[in-house]
């Protein structure tokens, strides 16, 4: 999956010139976070909800409430907003751009083709991606359990499900307790909760959680 196919668009975006209170309200209005900054066609830096709402005077102590509301009516987006923008093109792999915004903290990366603004992937988008990865609006039997790090055992796994009349909904696999096994976290249909762990026993360490969920 690439940044292009769960990309928003089209991206909503602001001039530099425009008052912080202006931006906010048309964030608020779009139910929006965050929006690149562009100026003459070119991206020059992305704004947020919390640079906005965090944008005061300097030295508003002293002044009335009148004052201080005056001044923020003059802050310019340019004035608060980031400078240095993270950017990806929209053929990088999703999980490419979900490492980048963990590992940079942020929450919203602008999408580019040739150096033009066609997107903006946020951390929103992603949680859809692993709603959908886990398969949680889906009903079925969800199996947590530890599995040896050995070739073959997860092919074992999934063929002893499908002998037996099962179908996947999702598969995913996570860190194991040490190098010597791994996590797999699968949800499937057509098997009742105890048949499943008759089932995957032979081939797990230990059963983490089973339930039936979700819809």
């Amino acid at each position: 999956m690439l940044v292009r196919e769960r990309m928003s668009q089209p991206v909503i975006t602001v001039k530099p010139d425009l008052p912080i209170m202006e931006a906010l309200n048309l964030m608020k209005k779009e139910n929006i976070r965050r929006t690149p900054v562009i100026d003459s066609g070119k991206l020059v830096g992305i704004i947020s909800d919390k640079d906005l709402l965090n944008a005061s005077p300097s030295d508003a102590t002293s002044l009335s409430v009148w004052e201080i509301n005056y001044l923020l009516s003059q802050i310019k987006v340019k004035q608060v907003m980031s400078k240095k923008v993270i950017t990806v093109e929209e053929n990088t792999p999703i999980e490419e751009v979900a490492r980048i915004m963990a590992d940079s903290k942020i929450g919203g990366v602008p999408v580019l083709r040739d150096r033009q603004l066609v997107g903006l992937i946020t951390e929103t988008d992603l949680f859809k991606i692993f709603l959908e990865l886990m398969g949680a609006r889906e009903m079925g039997v969800r199996v947590a359990a530890l599995v040896p790090e050995k070739r073959g055992e997860l092919a074992a796994i999934t063929q002893a499900v499908a002998a037996a009349g099962g179908s996947f909904i999702s598969f995913t696999q996570f860190s194991g307790e040490n190098q010597s096994n791994r996590q797999v976290t699968f949800k499937v249909s057509g098997l009742d909760e105890a048949t499943v762990i008759e089932i995957v026993l032979p081939f797990v360490e230990r059963i983490l959680d089973v339930r039936l969920c979700c819809n």
